[in-house]
């Protein structure tokens, strides 16, 4: 069963990264869409767990680099999809997470990845932001990722629980 859970995991990513660089440029606002693949990442971890999550963080954020119209230095999305992955699978309680929960790992998961991949542009001095335009970025993105959160989570979220029910011990 764990190689159909990561084809259509890997599926998600593709469909979220499609959707993400053709279809939400169009709906921008201020030229910043909404982070489809760090909600698929997301998804995965709560139901999945640290691990599955950041191996599917790992591809969904070189898929993310390597995109047109990708104009980084590539690896930013990597890690930062990668950590967050990390951090919403440690989020994951045995229990079934609340609406309240997973929005505000949505909303801290965006925060965490937005912030990552501004910072690592600052270090490695990419086509640069001032701070005060990438805090704009970052707040943004966070209010996309949290407005699609109802909309996307609960979808991916039965996708992956229905791919391998929770085991019972």
């Amino acid at each position: 069963m764990s190689a159909v859970r990561g084809l259509v995991a890997a599926l998600a990513v593709a469909v979220a990264l499609v959707l993400q660089v053709t279809v939400f440029p169009h709906l921008a606002f201020e030229g910043i869409v909404p982070n489809l693949c760090l909600l698929v990442v997301v998804a995965a971890a709560l139901t999945r767990g640290p691990q599955f999550a950041v191996v599917l963080g790992f591809l969904a954020g070189v898929a993310l680099d390597l995109a047109p119209p990708a104009d980084h230095v590539a690896g930013r999305w990597a890690l930062a999809l990668v950590v967050v992955g990390w951090l919403a699978g440690r989020m994951r309680q045995d229990v079934k997470p609340t609406a309240t929960t997973v929005v505000a790992t949505v909303a801290a998961s965006s925060f965490v990845g937005t912030s990552i991949f501004a910072i690592s542009g600052l270090v490695l001095r990419d086509p640069a932001l001032g701070v005060p335009d990438l805090l704009r970025v970052i707040l943004v993105a966070v209010v996309w990722d949290v407005l699609l959160t109802p909309f996307v989570l609960p979808l991916l979220m039965r996708m992956f629980h229905r791919l391998e029910p929770a085991r019972t011990a």
